[in-house]
Order: structure tokens, then C-alpha cells, then sequence
């Protein structure tokens, strides 16, 4: 990781910058960063919104001066140490169904890296997963890193609906669907699990910083607990 950088985000905000590139590593930093904002900001930090490399760090301008966060920022990060790799988010888990019907892309990946779609699921449930960031739709959290050999490129046409909880690749990054949406990443099977409820707190199952692992279940188990079986395509909410 570079030595992190403070940036200019506007008249209330820092944008703090960990590194250049993706690493899972990152998170070690972010989170431990996130939570000594928490504290040392108080009443004055509005909001933090961590990314893949970054932080940004919204304050109330009314509590706090621009030039005094940009100080607070500095000496947090001149005492920050990382968290342990043991402690750093909690494990979630996910069912999968995955099965060609709601995973069409299945195919498409056993063809490329030529093995069967049973080992493309193995492979895929095999990783434990960090969430780098949430967005594009809320609840919809951004995963890596999937094994190289199953890093497939976005679909040259999105689709115009994918169904909630699809299981997604796209190049080495995974993700589910929490609501039906838009979207031209790979689909590999469905979770019957609700990822995102605005009546719930907190509302959204994943977090950044969360590590995941994808469970396979059978179709029964999936219908057992609430899963939409509809096939993509047909209109499955």
C-alpha cells in the first residue's frame, strides 16, 4: 500500500486515498481508519463512504473547519495501524442455487476455462470474498477477488432485467443482485436470501469490509427458503 494521501472532496469532505490499485489488503486499513474517524470526529463527522481504495470523510463545517479535519485526518493517519487480517469484517455467508436456468453464464464459463459448470460453481464457492464497496443499486456490494480463471468480461449487451439475488462474476470482481435490476455482469445462480430491506436496520446484509463465502445448496433447499426458481428471462421478480 502507498502512503496515503488527503484530497480535496469539496467545501465538507477529505477524500482519504489508500492505494492505486484493488488488494484485498486495503481493507485492513480502511476499516481500522473508519473507526478511529468514528471516534476521533464525533458529533462532527456526517458521513464516511469507503471504496475500494479510498474514504471519503463528509463533516459538518458548522462543528469543524476545513483546515482543522484536514488535521484531525492527518494525525489519525500518522498513528494508524492496520487491522489483523483475523478481524477484519465478519463473515457472512450466502446460499447458492446455482444452476444454468438462473445462471446462464454458467455455460459460458465452463466453455472458457474448459471445465464443466459443476467445477466452475466449486471454484466460485471455493473463494472467501471481500466486499470492497456497496453501490449502483443499494445493497449491491462489489466482491474479489474471484480466481482468475474465472474472470469473465462484462456482457457486451446488459441485460434489461436481472433478477434479484442472481449471483454475478464480472472480469475478477463478484457480486448478488439485491433487487431486480439492470445489469450486464455474468450470472452464475440465484440466493433466495433478501439482501436489501429499507424496514430493516441496518438495511442492507453486506457491508464493506464483510468477507463472504457462497454456500451451494440444491434446488430444494433454495425453494425451502424462499427462492424465486423463475428462469431468467421469464420475468422472475
Amino acid at each position: 500500500m502507498t502512503t496515503p494521501c488527503i484530497e480535496n472532496a469539496g467545501v465538507d469532505a477529505w477524500m482519504v486515498r489508500f492505494a492505486d490499485q484493488i488488494n484485498p489488503d486495503n481493507q485492513r486499513w480502511i476499516r481500522a481508519f473508519c473507526r478511529q474517524c468514528r471516534a476521533v470526529f464525533g458529533p462532527a463527522l456526517v458521513d464516511l463512504v469507503p471504496s475500494y481504495t479510498t474514504v471519503l470523510v463528509q463533516y459538518d463545517p458548522w462543528q469543524m473547519t476545513d483546515v482543522a479535519a484536514r488535521a484531525t485526518l492527518s494525525d489519525l493517519l500518522d498513528q494508524l495501524a492496520p487491522e489483523s487480517a483475523e478481524t477484519v469484517g465478519r463473515l457472512v455467508e450466502l446460499p447458492v442455487w446455482y444452476d444454468v436456468s438462473v445462471g446462464p453464464e454458467l455455460a459460458l464459463i465452463a466453455e472458457q476455462t474448459g471445465w464443466t459448470m459443476e467445477q466452475v460453481a466449486s471454484a466460485h464457492a471455493a473463494g472467501e470474498y471481500q466486499v470492497f464497496a456497496l453501490g449502483f443499486v443499494p445493497g449491491f456490494a462489489f466482491m474479489g477477488l474471484v480466481d482468475p480463471a474465472l474472470a469473465t468480461p462484462r456482457l457486451a449487451t446488459p441485460r434489461q432485467r436481472v433478477p434479484k439475488g442472481s449471483i454475478a462474476i464480472a472480469e475478477r470482481q463478484t457480486s448478488a443482485y439485491p433487487q431486480a435490476t439492470p445489469g450486464g455482469w455474468n450470472l452464475i445462480g440465484r440466493t433466495p436470501l433478501t439482501l436489501f430491506d429499507p424496514q430493516s436496520d441496518p438495511m442492507t446484509v453486506l457491508e464493506a469490509g464483510d468477507r463472504v463465502r457462497f454456500v451451494p445448496i440444491t434446488r430444494d433447499c433454495f425453494i425451502e427458503l424462499g427462492g424465486d426458481t423463475t428462469p431468467v428471462g421469464e420475468g422472475s421478480a
